[in-house]
């Protein structure tokens, strides 16, 4: 059918949901109707995401309902067992997401399917956790991260925690596309799936095992003991799910003199004051800046609304506070995770860390220092998750240690299996702490790893291509990399071109060989001072995101730098 047709099947729907019945009503605009009616939801290994509203290519009830029977499908297929393990289900504060989460209940329960469902909303990383905890064959976790409050979105996980892997979930897609009537979705009542035992609410009792998991983040007690209690910093879950948890585990450390901004403290779907909860953008910060000037705080650290990112800013000797990037916060964690290892004699022989390929050098540089390997991975944290399952079943010989993406993700310990903003809270109030003893802030530990290791700068450049034409706009910038290859960025040679697509890694001189990394749709190029570029599409959102890292002896010479191959990228781009 034609997006027209689709659009006059919804209209024409005399039970649709009233709230999605209203909102289809007082849609006008054609290309706004095109948009929402097109072309089913795209799902991919991380899920689904994007605005809500009517349509099929919206977040809403039915789009919602449809995934859930894909996965329903795929375990009906895999018989009783898989069926019996069940699906753990989580949410966040935004609007809908309770509702998406038991619909999703009732579609599974409708299959006989076992479900443990939250009694009220928690992090990612504890769905990750509930998935391990409980042996469940999958996990849902209704939330869309760090996007506005407009957005919502559907996280699939496999049986090991992270997210479901690329057969399963090809599968599972499978399936979903089959389905011919969105509306013709079977559900179960909610209060009988209660009563027969197939659907259970778990909280507390997962709460409790995950907090006991999270003690083994702290590296050195004496830390929080001594410095802690009286180390002022400040916390915001941004109006999202970290408080709860986040409060517990930092009081479990031995951190009590901290001040959660009390604005931001409860969820609420609405973000009010915040266009963008994402505490990676400054905007995230200016209520906690304020906070912090008036109680004087060490640092200030935000937890993005499902608490699977973290971002923090940290107090300069002149009183401002400089927001740090997600590189720059894994690699001053990553190097206290290394010297406290070593201080105490824990550090292993075989110990890694585990980065994406299009996260900073900085980090690599730090590990390579402590006689640590560093493994570079795809972008997705199912990556880390996979590589860390290598380590445990003796595929390769290491133990890990710290796993990060730029995109402020980072995981400390493995008992979850996606990034993780609850243990990172805890590791970097240590951290903290830890510099506090030597009489130093973060903002001051930064500048002595920056003396040691040089000045590295990062940049990720997101550009959106939203619409009918944004997949077509995407591909063709994708083609035009390729097929134009070019051999040099603001006079600084292309040494290394690697194609991710093609498994290959192509020298100056036109040596191939393999990358040894599953293939993806990703351009990387290694230039002669170091200094790397990346591209590669969102796999979430109509995206293409151009990623650069370079350094220098100096911060001035980092800058100029990155501003030169922001400006040389942005001009092959738009040749």
């Amino acid at each position: 059918m034609s997006w027209k047709d689709t659009y006059q099947v919804w209209k024409d729907r005399t039970d649709l949901e009233p709230k999605l019945k209203k909102e289809l009503a007082a849609m006008h605009d054609d290309k706004e109707i095109e948009d929402a009616f097109y072309a089913p939801m795209s799902f991919g290994t991380a899920g689904m995401r994007g605005l809500m509203g009517p349509g099929i290519n919206r977040m809403n009830i039915y789009t919602v309902r449809q995934a859930t029977e894909g996965l329903a499908t795929l375990m009906d297929s895999l018989g009783d067992e898989i069926k019996n393990r069940g699906v753990a289900i989580s949410y966040d504060s935004r609007h809908n997401s309770r509702q998406f989460a038991h619909d999703s209940a009732r579609v599974l329960g409708a299959h006989g399917i076992k479900v443990y469902i939250y009694d009220n909303l928690r992090p990612t990383p504890e769905l990750s956790f509930a998935v391990r905890h409980l042996h469940t064959y999958a996990g849902i976790m209704i939330t869309a991260s760090h996007n506005p409050k407009e957005y919502n979105g559907y996280k699939i996980y496999g049986e090991d925690g992270g997210q479901m892997p690329p057969k399963e979930s090809d599968m599972m897609t499978g399936y979903i596309r089959k389905i011919t009537d969105i509306f013709d979705i079977k559900l179960a009542d909610e209060q009988e799936l209660l009563d027969n035992g197939t659907e259970t609410i778990i909280g507390e009792d997962v709460d409790a095992a995950y907090l006991a998991n999270a003690k083994s983040v702290t590296v050195n007690p004496d830390l929080a003991k001594e410095y802690g209690k009286d180390m002022k910093f400040v916390f915001t879950p941004l109006c999202g799910t970290g408080r709860m948890l986040g409060e517990r585990a930092l009081r479990q450390a031995g951190f009590t003199n901290f001040t959660i901004e009390p604005t931001e403290a409860q969820p609420n779907g609405d973000f009010p004051g915040l266009e963008h909860p994402n505490p990676e953008f400054p905007e995230a910060f200016v209520r906690s800046i304020k906070l912090g000037k008036e109680i004087d705080a060490d640092v200030l650290i935000a937890t993005d609304p499902d608490a699977d990112r973290l971002g923090c800013a940290v107090r300069q000797p002149n009183g401002e506070y400089q927001l740090l990037t997600g590189n720059q916060i894994a690699s001053i964690m990553l190097a206290y995770i290394l010297e406290a290892h070593k201080q105490a004699g824990t550090l292993p022989k075989n110990a890694a860390a585990v980065k994406s390929i299009v996260s900073t050098n900085f980090a690599a540089k730090i590990a390579e220092s402590y006689g640590v390997e560093m493994i570079n991975v795809l972008t997705g944290f199912k990556w880390i998750a996979d590589q860390i399952h290598q380590y445990e079943t003796g595929k390769a010989d290491h133990t890990f240690m710290f796993g990060f993406e730029e995109s402020y993700g980072y995981l400390i310990k493995p008992f979850v299996r996606d990034k993780d903003a609850i243990q990172s809270l805890t590791l970097l109030a240590e951290v903290a702490a830890y510099y506090r003893s030597r009489k130093m802030t973060l903002y001051d530990g930064l500048q002595e790893l920056f003396k040691k290791y040089g000045y590295f700068r990062e940049k990720t450049v997101a550009n959106m291509y939203p619409g009918v034409d944004g997949p077509a706009k995407i591909q063709g910038l994708m083609k035009k990399f390729r097929e134009e290859a070019p051999t040099d960025f603001a006079g600084h040679k292309v040494m290394v071109t690697e194609d991710f697509s093609k498994g290959t890694k192509t020298t100056a001189d036109g040596q191939v060989s393999e990358l040894g990394i599953p293939e993806s749709n990703v351009l990387r190029y290694v230039l002669d001072d170091e200094t790397w570029i990346a591209i590669r599409p969102s796999g979430t959102e109509p995206k293409l995101k151009f990623y650069i890292g370079t350094s220098a002896p100096s911060l001035d010479e980092a800058n100029s730098k990155l501003a030169a191959f922001e400006k040389a990228l942005k001009e092959f781009a738009e040749e």
